[in-house]
């Protein structure tokens, strides 16, 4: 008979990811929740809580199928780049605007590959904002300011 060995440490991460997504989960239904067509304040927590608990669910029967040693090193690059990335754009965006802010967060979190080159990395960017401004200036209407105060132009 073959032993099913449980790798603790994704375990422990689907477990968290469970509990994290139920508890967004929960605390979005306080809001109006609306519809897919009418979105209330809601909706998206909610949607994302719940991905966040299919996610650890799946983390979680993937930590019992692990044969042998689970886990590599640490990606200490990967976490230099895709970390501060986001607190970035969140400290930049009333600064410098949409557009800059989210083409140079793009441009941050691209370097967390090692195979990643610059000219990659500038179309990965402005590929990124292209689409986050289509979809949330334009397709959503969202009032973000396009450039801010920060720039001269």
């Amino acid at each position: 008979m073959k032993s099913i060995a449980i790798d603790t440490t994704n375990g422990l991460c689907g477990a968290i990811f469970i509990a994290l997504g139920l508890f967004f989960a929960y605390q979005s239904l306080t809001l109006e929740v609306g519809t897919a067509f009418r979105m209330g304040p809601g909706y998206f927590p909610l949607l994302l809580g719940l991905i966040l608990v299919l996610l650890g669910i799946i983390v979680l029967i993937q930590a019992t199928r692990v044969e042998g040693e689970p886990i590599g090193p640490i990606a200490w690059r990967g976490m230099l780049f895709i970390l501060p990335a986001p607190i970035f754009f969140g400290l930049t965006v009333r600064g410098l605007g949409f557009l800059p802010s989210i083409f140079l967060t793009a441009l941050i979190a691209s370097f967390a590959s090692t195979k990643m080159k610059p000219l990659a990395a500038v179309a990965l960017s402005a590929s990124v904002t292209l689409f986050s401004y289509a979809v949330f200036s334009k397709g959503l209407g969202l009032p973000f300011q396009t450039f801010g105060p920060w720039l001269p132009f």
